[in-house]
């Protein structure tokens, strides 16, 4: 089917593609909508889409236009006569067609695309030949043939994919579309509908399959999504930062990003100033906490004792005591959020009114219920009974009186509960308060039981196993009525309240039926390296499954005592300098009391260092990495410094253990680890 020479046939597709993004490009930038347009605000609007999708169309001459190629056996959709011949479609990162309409390269997130990624010997899924493509520098350079459906050809791993998984790691996270395995599309592909939970380990590409169901989604519901909203949370800006270039790689440009953090600070409107203790933090981040929050909301729920009386004209209309108690008492029973009750108390007096109005041989409107509404008699009575919540003040008074925490907190919190989240000192004002992280949530808790938090249409919840169950309820606060994409490690969980199960997690994000996924196949990780850093794991997460890895290369280890501490970060500076001397990224982690020491060394020695979330050039290519940051980052090369003061850093051994696992498995290529003091649990046996 090919011609004499297939390689230049494939570039010369590949530079007809080009060309034709280029004109599809220049098409849209051609538009002119002066006369298609009521108004500016229309002119404004379109003009934005139009903008959008002259970014969407740019041709980024680092990435590659195609990856691959299908050759089905026979046309798509049809019953195609015996012997007749099938199609043949490329796929790319985005959809390209000529000027007459007919498709250059296929977008890997429609259907014809997924036997790209499923399509197997076993089931080739009328697949003759898969074709993948390399690419050295932009330019197309080698290609690689499975034909799935000739049985006299054996199964063998493509040498591109596995160069591809293993290409040195510079700059920020790259998408993984070119090498996605039948496990992972299968999550990417999953519905909307559904809630999916990622347990995966180091290595197995849970974030990046977070990143493309995303793609995907949008890609599927791009109407319903365009309205709804999309957002990915993760851990911290560096990680934000890594991963920020992955979906507009994807032709996806407008995912919104945030940390948990970002999410409640936006409501609670407060700034963070101070910080917790663990046991205080553990508390306020229980799920308990949401019913001492909602008692307090409801708390400022006071039975009347006086009748309302509004005066209309030269009549006088008496509504009794009691009865203004039952309406009260019917709205609590209700369970409606406290604001939309105290907007609805108002008209439910103002309704009492005019059945009285009607009863006497009047005639009320609308208009008439509203004026009654905003009546000062009504106004007066609905401020006694259901007073305006503030959610920051309501915290503040929860936090700093006592006798308040222990009446909302009666038979939830322990008396030394209370002790232990109570405020040492009265704080005067909202303002002048030292805000916690955690009391953040606990206002945007507050803040959702006063006023309902709008829901987005998709969440991507990375990192997942270090949140407390109460920002688990924040995040599920927004995708009530949308879905989300969870994923995480139970065994990097790192914080003091961090996740002990899944199931247990959904429940308090509120998606109790998600499906939970385990990824177990490792393509990041060398083999040496993961089996290493596993150790551990029977001391962090008990049952959980080790990470398997797929790569051919068993990857370079090397544990390097040093008999001096003197001589550590010297040591330290001579392997980063070895490790420099390949290609690739170099991440130097240490446990973040002894960065400042490692700073200066490198400093004298002469390197210049970039910090977590600063984009690694082929200049700069070294990073300095508190471990508390390292989560969720890869390096080609990691030198780690001293394992003993990275665990004993953490409150307990266990999450100091798990502060390691972290550290140990950021490697992509080689890990380099060097002690003075003896190696913490396992890895010391």
């Amino acid at each position: 089917m090919d011609a004499v020479d297939p390689l230049a046939r494939e570039r010369a597709h590949l530079t007809s593609s080009r060309s034709a993004l280029r004109a599809m490009r220049e098409d849209v930038k051609s538009l002119d909508i002066r006369d298609v347009t009521a108004n500016w605000v229309n002119a404004a609007v379109l003009g934005a889409q139009i903008e959008e999708r002259i970014r969407a169309l740019a041709d980024l001459s680092h990435t590659p236009l195609f990856f691959g190629r299908l050759d089905y056996l026979h046309v798509v959709g049809s019953d195609q006569a015996e012997g007749a011949e099938g199609e043949r479609f490329y796929i790319g990162r985005r959809h390209v067609h000529d000027a007459d309409g007919d498709p250059m390269v296929i977008d890997w997130r429609a259907p014809v695309s997924q036997p790209f990624y499923r399509a197997s010997k076993k089931d080739p899924l009328d697949v003759g030949l898969r074709r993948r493509f390399g690419y050295t520098g932009g330019e197309l350079t080698a290609y690689e043939d499975e034909h799935l459906s000739d049985p006299t050809e054996a199964t063998r791993t493509s040498k591109l994919l596995q160069a591809e998984i293993e290409r040195p790691r510079v700059g920020p996270m790259r998408d993984i579309v070119a090498t996605i395995q039948p496990e992972q599309d299968e999550i990417v592909r999953s519905g909307l509908g559904g809630t999916v939970c990622v347990q995966g380990g180091p290595g197995t590409g849970k974030t990046a399959v977070g990143l493309h169901r995303v793609a995907y989604l949008l890609y599927a519901h791009r109407e319903r999504l365009a309205r709804t909203g999309t957002l990915v949370i993760g851990p911290n800006k560096s990680f934000l930062h890594y991963i920020e270039q992955v979906l507009p790689a994807l032709g996806e440009l407008e995912v919104k990003q945030a940390t948990v953090d970002d999410l409640v600070a936006r409501v609670a409107q407060v700034e963070v100033r101070g910080t917790d203790e663990a046991d205080a933090a553990i508390i306020k981040g229980d799920a308990r906490m949401a019913e001492v929050l909602r008692r307090a909301v409801r708390s400022h729920v006071t039975m009347p004792t006086e009748p309302v009386m509004v005066v209309r004209g030269s009549r006088r209309w008496r509504i009794p005591a009691h009865e203004l108690e039952e309406t009260v008492r019917e709205l609590l029973d209700r369970d409606i959020r406290y604001g939309a009750a105290h907007d609805a108390l108002p008209q439910r007096i103002a309704h009492a009114v005019l059945v009285r109005m009607e009863e006497s041989g009047e005639a009320p409107d609308d208009r008439v219920q509203d004026a009654v509404a905003r009546d000062p008699a009504v106004k007066a009575a609905v401020k006694a009974v259901w007073p305006a919540v503030d959610p920051a003040k309501l915290v503040l008074r929860l936090l700093s009186d006592t006798d308040f925490l222990a009446e909302q907190a009666k038979g939830v919190l322990s008396p030394q509960e209370q002790e232990t989240i109570r405020w040492a000192k009265p704080v005067r004002s909202v303002k002048s308060a030292k805000w916690s992280a955690a009391d953040t949530v606990l206002i945007d808790e507050a803040s959702d039981l006063v006023s309902r938090t709008p829901s987005l249409g998709h969440v991507v919840l990375d990192e997942a196993q270090d949140l407390s169950p109460m920002q688990y309820r924040a995040v599920g606060r927004r995708c009530t009525t949308g879905s989300a994409t969870v994923l995480g490690d139970l065994a990097q969980g790192t914080t003091p309240w961090a996740t002990a199960s899944w199931p247990e997690a959904l429940r308090h994000l509120g998606k109790a039926d998600a499906v939970i996924e385990e990824l177990t196949a490792g393509f990041r990780v060398p083999r040496d390296v993961i089996a290493y850093a596993s150790l551990l794991l029977p001391a962090i997460s008990p049952g959980l499954a080790p990470v398997s890895s797929v790569r051919e290369s068993p990857g370079s280890l090397a544990v390097v005592p040093v008999d001096d501490a003197e001589k550590l970060p010297l040591a330290v500076v001579a392997a980063c300098e070895d490790s420099l001397r390949h290609e690739g990224s170099i991440g130097l982690i240490a446990a973040d009391s002894r960065i400042p020491g490692l700073a200066a060394a490198l400093t004298a020695a002469g390197h210049a260092y970039l910090s977590p979330g600063e984009e690694t050039t082929a200049d700069a290519r070294l990073t300095l990495v508190p471990a508390s940051l390292a989560k969720g980052l890869e390096y080609d090369y990691v030198v780690l410094d001293e394992p003993a003061a990275v665990v004993a850093a953490e409150p307990d051994e266990r999450t100091g253990l798990r502060r390691l696992y972290v550290s140990l498995t950021r490697a992509v290529s080689g890990l380099t680890i060097l002690h003075t003091r003896p190696l913490p649990g396992a890895l010391g046996s």
